[in-house]
């Protein structure tokens, strides 16, 4: 039995599957990721500043104008529409085999194939709020604004995105949740990282179940420790094993 058989058959033993998933999972969605050749990180901007620099909280509080040329020019990818990847696991969310998605992106295509519980390790580029008065906007108020650094309306306060920039601290009850479902759950399903991004990456020490399925295109240091080690493309592999199941 080849590779995509066996995961397409384990799927079907199995009733309590999660998924935890980096910015490998979105790339065929034409997102680049972060650390990778053709990454974010690599990539060309109008600032002399690195993007891990740009991408802080201080940073962000004293240069917000560069924080966000850089953020919609690199960040924001609106076009983007899911991959194989998302769409089968918004379809075992419906057929009530997956209990959640743990997602270290904040590019929100999870939600766009469907699934419903999904919980976003860094936030979203969906939400936004007033770091004043907290009043919320969605992205198209970022994206359809003159202004270059965007301000609420009602207080004249900056808008800043729901995501989380280095320096500050991952949402404590989303990880609470995720560690939840991760210990309750008899498959565990990681696909598209790097698992060396911390806190987030320790979060697969949970897993108690049978059987742990690891799709990266390269190497981890959980490799060893994966039942089933797929080196591929995670969108090409789950949408040929979507076809084996339906």
């Amino acid at each position: 039995m080849d590779q995509l058989q066996t995961l397409a058959s384990w799927i079907k033993d199995c009733d309590n599957i999660v998924f935890f998933g980096g910015a490998g999972t979105s790339t065929e969605s034409g997102i680049p990721d972060f650390r990778s050749a053709a990454g974010l990180y690599q990539t060309q901007h109008n600032s002399p500043y690195p993007p891990e620099v740009m991408l802080s909280r201080t940073f962000f509080m004293s240069s917000p104008d560069i924080f966000f040329d850089f953020y919609r020019s690199k960040m924001i990818h609106p076009d983007a529409r899911p991959n194989g990847a998302h769409l089968l696991l918004a379809e075992l969310e419906r057929q009530g085999k997956l209990k959640a998605v743990i997602t270290q992106n904040i590019d929100g295509l999870h939600q766009l194939a469907g699934s419903q519980k999904v919980l976003e390790l860094h936030g979203s580029i969906h939400r936004n709020y007033c770091m004043d008065c907290s009043r919320y906007y969605g992205l198209e108020h970022l994206l359809g604004t003159t202004e270059i650094v965007p301000r609420c309306p009602d207080c004249g306060g900056i808008i800043k995105p729901d995501v989380v920039l280095y320096e500050e601290e991952l949402d404590h009850s989303v990880l609470v949740n995720s560690v939840e479902v991760i210990a309750a759950a008899d498959m565990l399903m990681i696909g598209g990282t790097s698992l060396t991004v911390q806190p987030a990456a320790s979060l697969v020490t949970y897993f108690r179940g049978k059987r742990t399925v690891l799709l990266n295109g390269d190497p981890t240091p959980f490799d060893d420790q994966a039942d089933l080690l797929i080196t591929d493309r995670i969108g090409k592999v789950l949408g040929s094993v979507k076809d084996l199941l339906d």
